[in-house]
Formats: C-alpha cells, structure tokens, sequence
C-alpha cells in the first residue's frame, strides 16, 4: 500500500480523466474540498472534451500544504505536464491509454487509478471489422506504465449502488492511501456535498474496500451470455451444453458454449443441436491434432454469427425485449416514476421483406416486377416507430411472432445453404492446407449486417473464396488470404480489396 504523497517542497499533482455524465467534476470538487478542509491550499482547471466519448473532460488539480508562519504561497500549474504527475485517475480503461500516451503516467512516480469498464470509441464502432482494443494489452501497458496500477470494475460497483461512477473512484483513493487524508475526511468532504450522500458513501465504501481487498484488473477473454441466455434452463439446451463439455476440446469449448446458447437464444434448442452436428467433422480434424484447435474455435464462432444473422425478426425481437427497456431506462438514468418514450428509424427494404416470408412467396414477389414496384414505393421512406407506444410495440410484436416461422423463410432457406458451401470449402481446405483453412473460416466473417451491408460483404467474401485455387499451392497462401481479408474491411468501396487481388494475380 502506498505511502502518501511529500508534500512539503511540491505540490500533489492530480490528472482526472472523465466522460460526460460521469461526475468528474464532482470528483474534482470533492478532492478539492478534502484538502481545503485539511489545511491545504487547491486549485482546479478542467478542458471539456468535444463530445461523450469522442474527448474526456481532462481535471487537473494541485495540492499544496499551506506555508506555516506566514511563508511565500506556491505558483501553481494550470495544465498536466508529462512526467510530472503523482495521481492519475480514469473512468474508464481507454481513458487511462489515452493518459499513458500523453506522458502522464510514469514509472517512477504515478500512481494509476481507472475501471475496467468500456465504452467503445467510434473508431471500435465503426471498423468494418472487429474494431476494439485489445483489452488485456492495454491493462498490460496500464501496469507497465505505472508505479502503482488500481483496477477494477467501477462501473458495475456505482450501478449496484444506485450511484455514479465518481464515488466509486473517490472511495478508491481513499483506499489506495494515495493522499495524506484519513478515510474520514473523504467521507466528511462527501456529506457536506449535500446532494446523494447516502448512495455517494455506499459506493464509496465499494471503491475504498475494492482496492482494500486487492483486487486486480482482468481482461474479458469471452463475450457475456447473450440476452435471453435464461433459456439455457431448458432441460434440452441444458443436455446439449453437457454434451458440449464431454465432446468438445479444451480449447475451444468456451466458444462453443457461448455459440451454442447464442443460436438457441435466436431460435430454439433444435436448431443449437444443428450447430453442433455441423462442428462434428471440425472436431474430429482438430482432436486428432495438438494445435489449440484454432480451426474449430474459429468456425465455431463465425458459425454462431452466421446461423444467428440479423432480420427483420430478429431486430423486433430485440427492440421489444424487457431487458432492452431496462437497459435505455439505466443509461439515461430515468426514475421508477418517470415515463420515458423510445423511437426507432425503421426502414424495410422489398428484399427484407420478401427474405421474411415464406420462400415460394418470397421468390414471387422478387421474381415479379409489378408486385417489386409497389412494394417499393411503399417503402421508399423510413418510418418511427415508437416501441414504448401501444401500436409501435404492438407492430414489432407481430414481426418477432414470426419467429417460428422463421424455417420456412427465404431468407433461412438462402443462409442455410450459404453456411453449408462455405462449411464444405473450409473442411476441403482443411484437408490440403490447415493454416489456409481457417483464413477461410474467419474470412466469413465479413458477411454480416443485413441489406446493403450484407449484400456487399457476402460479395467481399465470395472474391476471397474465388482466390482459394490459386493460393491452395503456395505456402504463403495462408499470408496472402488474411491480407486479403484485411483489405476487404480496409474501406466501403472495395477499392483496397480489388488492387489487392490484381497484385496477387499479377
């Protein structure tokens, strides 16, 4: 446990790192009314970010012991300056990157203080592929980069206690002995706040004992279950994960799993059971080899995203789940009492909604230029639908109705038969080139989204496949295809993608 600060020839430099709504400000007056009511002299500056997520607030705050006997008051600093900083304090794990790579947190001096939680950048949400940071690399640098590292999930601990992320922050300094103050002084800097002392100490309490019980930042090495995953009670889903524990290796089983419980929660036990007899064949290559099962676990996956793909019952499904209500009605901090309205922007394309029906009508109606005009005209224009409103939730609840019907679909039917050729390409590979064959399952995982996205990934993808003769005899073929891959999720117009395969055909 850390020793606090000297304070006796400098200041206490303190750097908070914070997004809109998370009460940075609160925190930086409540540290600023600790060491005033302790007999110190403070001064804050903040510089707001652009927006939520695009730019935290940055705090920087000092702290000087008053001079005794009438000495000289110190010149305080307005800004951080690298390599300079005692305490650096993020709300959220990016934030804390973004400080390392500014300089401010250094070995010799810094002690680091952030949650683990993410909000992602829109630079992760808007990669064409899997965009996020990898977060046990960053907590990595995190603990190399500072002289004491504090991490945990802070986020979690303020929504448990009915609080915001500020307190939990606050009671970890205090917990982290960082400061020369007793416990009693942050909580008395808390109460005369004034405002949500009783929530404010029970999440301090949860800060102070979370760095008091030791505990460390960990990376998430797999997605949380998805909603819905209470169907995994089901005495049918509940045998088909044992036999997912009996059957499926090591390696690969905690991908299994979750595919398992993903397909199941987008249709049904049977079609879960699918998914596994569809594995079966990359099981058996893979037990038979000691190589991490690197070609299961990654057909695992992209088979979980394709037999789950998105439609219009699946996007109903999901807008009108209770969870989903719960989950606004949290972000926007909305009271018991209070009535909250959500809208959504829906815009159906005649392709979407022939793919919902059944396969020979859908054929019909896209085979049929008349029937395609009309429907076209009626839908060129989206429309808001209010899921909070009796018609607006009872329109997306006929849609997700139809979700047993969803079989007998086009759609199903043109998804189906995509997976069982992409399946079959993989498992051929496999038998020639094992590194080229799981480039081939990963590769499917640009086909994703639904309507135009969709269609142009599917034909991203299939520009892939086209390549696999040429590249099947070449041992930098497993290379080339993953810098194929690459190139297809390098833009929106494919141009990166099409000078790639004319250099590798050249």
């Amino acid at each position: 446990m850390n020793a606090p600060f000297e304070t006796k020839t400098r200041p206490i430099t303190i750097a908070i790192f914070a997004m809109g709504g998370e009460g940075g400000g609160v925190l930086a007056d409540w540290i600023i009314d600790l060491a005033e009511h302790s007999g110190y002299l403070a001064q804050l500056t903040s510089v707001p970010g652009v927006a939520q997520r695009t730019g935290a607030t940055n705090y920087y705050l000092e702290i000087f012991r008053k001079p005794a006997n009438g000495g000289r008051e110190p010149v305080m600093a307005l800004i951080p300056m690298p390599g300079d900083i005692d305490l650096v304090i993020a709300s959220e794990l990016m934030e804390a990157g973004r400080a390392i790579q500014r300089g401010l947190v250094t070995p010799d001096r810094t002690t680091l203080i952030a949650s683990t939680n993410r909000v992602f950048s829109m630079t992760e949400r808007t990669a064409m592929s899997d965009g996020r940071v990898d977060e046990a690399s960053l907590i990595e640098g995190c603990r190399n980069a500072a002289k004491d590292f504090y991490a945990f999930d802070m986020a979690s601990l303020a929504e448990a206690t009915g609080s915001v992320i500020s307190s939990v922050l606050f009671g970890a300094i205090a917990g982290a002995r960082v400061l020369p103050f007793e416990r009693g002084a942050f909580e008395a800097a808390i109460k005369r706040g004034g405002v949500g002392i009783q929530t404010s100490l029970a999440a301090f309490t949860a800060g102070f004992e979370g760095v008091t019980a030791g505990t460390t930042a960990t990376a998430q090495g797999t997605a949380p279950a998805p909603a819905g995953a209470a169907s995994a009670e089901s005495a049918a889903l509940t045998e088909l994960l044992r036999e997912v524990d009996r059957n499926i290796p090591e390696p690969a089983r905690k991908i299994v799993r979750a595919g398992v419980e993903r397909v199941a929660d987008y249709q049904d036990a049977a079609y879960a059971r699918l998914y596994l007899q569809r594995l079966k064949p990359f099981v058996a290559l893979d037990t038979a080899r000691d190589d991490g099962a690197r070609l299961l676990q990654e057909t695992a996956r992209q088979l979980a995203l394709g037999m789950a793909y998105e439609d219009t019952v699946r996007v109903a499904e999901l807008k009108i789940r209770p969870s989903r209500f719960e989950r606004v009605r949290a972000e926007i901090r909305a009271n018991k009492d209070q009535i909250i309205e959500i809208a959504e922007f829906m815009h159906p394309r005649t392709q979407e909604i022939a793919d919902t029906l059944p396969a020979p009508i859908g054929r019909f109606i896209m085979g049929t230029p008349p029937v395609r005009w009309v429907l076209d005209r009626m839908t060129n224009k989206g429309r808001r639908v209010k899921t909070t409103s009796i018609s607006g939730f009872g329109l997306l609840y006929i849609v997700a109705s139809l979700k047993p019907w969803r079989p007998r679909s086009l759609r199903y039917e043109h998804e189906q038969k995509a997976l069982e050729e992409w399946l079959q390409t993989t498992a051929a590979t496999a038998a020639k080139n094992y590194d080229l064959a799981v480039e081939v399952a990963a590769a499917r995982n640009l086909v994703k989204g639904y309507g135009d996205t969709h269609e142009r990934g599917r034909a991203r993808f299939q520009t892939l496949i086209n390549t696999l003769p040429e590249l099947l005899g070449r041992e930098d073929g497993p290379a080339k295809l993953a810098a194929l891959r690459k190139a297809a999720n390098a833009d929106d117009t494919g141009a990166a993608l099409a000078t790639a395969v004319a250099a590798l055909r050249n």
